[in-house]
């Protein structure tokens, strides 16, 4: 084969062929992902709107927002129809990989841009769907995790407790007396930090109260660990908590249930939970 002969033939297809390598198509925009068109809304202005939290434009959101209340469209339905949806679609993409944490931080900026905007309308805060505790264990200053939790919890449209890093048993038992959540998160990055999950189950349980389940998570803290004391549920990962808030909210799934039925509820597999 000639020089030439050889150039000519060495572009994408004659390679793919020659190796039988399975090429990907182009790509495609973020509202062109299948589950994520399923989620989306068609109706105006709720598709814009999605779409603003979806491209992560805490501007256009705003605007996007303002624009709508403009024409008298109802302040929760922007929220449910519009904001929610793109953080749903926000979301999708993360589970799948194709969407990073600065993604979902920039479009949850958007989205509570475009929820305060609501709200200064509505008079007060909207409504939620139920309250959740959030906590890094007693003696514990990392608070990535916990922060993560936080965000998911409010995109998934949840009252989230942020009650901040090394947070006191006491003022943790405190809280459930306080907020009577339907759900509560830990997190710890140490082992010498995750021993404060059982303790403060004692405490509870010392205190007569009852929490349909507490989700223990973080660097330290190990599936084996946290099923060895009641009403806990080890959180793989931070995306999956306001799934678990769902399933009690909606289900009345128990801490048992969550064990039990983990990766069904997170709807994908789970290796600690196979």
């Amino acid at each position: 084969m000639s020089y030439d002969e050889f150039e000519s033939k060495m572009d994408q297809n004659f390679v793919a062929v020659r190796y039988n390598v399975e090429v990907e198509g182009a790509a495609i925009k973020p509202e062109e992902d299948l589950d994520v068109q399923n989620t989306l809304p068609t109706d105006e202005p709720f598709r814009s709107i999605a779409l603003s939290v979806l491209y992560e434009d805490r501007d256009s959101s705003l605007a996007n927002v303002q624009k709508a209340l403009k024409d008298k469209i109802s302040p929760i339905e922007i929220i449910n129809n519009g904001l929610m949806k793109g953080m749903d679609a926000v979301n999708i993409l993360y589970t799948k990989g194709f969407y990073f944490l600065p993604d979902l931080m920039l479009a949850g900026d958007g989205m509570m841009e475009g929820v305060k905007e609501c709200e200064k309308v509505l008079g007060h805060k909207s409504e939620t769907k139920g309250t959740v505790v959030s906590f890094v264990a007693e003696g514990d200053p990392h608070d990535i995790g916990k922060n993560m939790v936080v965000m998911f919890l409010r995109a998934g449209g949840f009252e989230a407790i942020d009650m901040g890093r090394d947070v006191p048993i006491k003022d943790v038992v405190n809280a459930v007396k306080e907020y009577n959540p339907l759900f509560m998160t830990g997190t710890a990055l140490m082992t010498t930090t995750m021993t404060a999950f059982p303790k403060i189950v004692d405490e509870i349980q010392k205190e007569g109260l009852e929490v349909p389940a507490i989700g223990c998570g973080g660097g330290a803290v190990r599936k084996d660990f946290v099923e060895s004391f009641p009403m806990s549920v080890y959180g793989v990962e931070a995306y999956h908590a306001p799934k678990l808030a769902e399933a009690i909210l909606k289900d009345k799934k128990t801490w048992k249930d969550l064990r039990k039925e983990y990766s069904k509820i997170v709807g994908e597999f789970v290796s600690e939970y196979s």
